[in-house]
């Protein structure tokens, strides 16, 4: 039942992406250009999940536990160290310089677009070094 709450989930936000045009790389890039065509888009939509999530999360966290789980599984890592600012850096670098990010270019696969394609392959090859790094050095 998991797997397929968490498919309903993802395809909503997956619309939610696509309606908003955030699968568009050029509406991100166009954010961040704030010397040039800067469109605010990107930052209604972000206002808007936040005020959604906002909500969402009030409304969750006052059960025990989640409706299809035994308990929730918050992140035990709360510490900011420098992999964690060094895998944000990357991960700003590597949207600004695609205008991806992980969850539009997932949704942008469904448009065929070969530079969606590209960046999620480059994004799972990322992963996958960051992972067998993290077997060699572990933190």
């Amino acid at each position: 039942m998991q797997i397929v709450i968490g498919l309903i989930c993802g395809i909503v936000f997956g619309a939610g992406l696509a309606v908003s045009d955030m699968i568009n790389p050029a509406r991100v890039l166009n954010f961040l250009d704030l010397a040039g065509h800067w469109d605010p888009t990107l930052a209604f939509v972000m206002a808007g999940g936040l005020a959604v999530a906002g909500v969402g999360y009030r409304m969750v966290f006052r059960r025990s536990a989640p409706l299809f789980d035994a308990k929730f599984h918050l992140p035990v890592l709360t510490q900011i160290d420098a992999r964690l600012l060094g895998g944000a850096a990357l991960f700003g670098i590597g949207w600004g310089m695609a205008g991806f990010c992980p969850g539009p270019a997932i949704a942008a696969l469904v448009t065929l677009n070969p530079k969606a394609l590209l960046f999620v392959i480059a994004m799972a090859a990322g992963m996958l070094a960051a992972h067998r790094l993290r077997r060699v050095s572990p933190p």
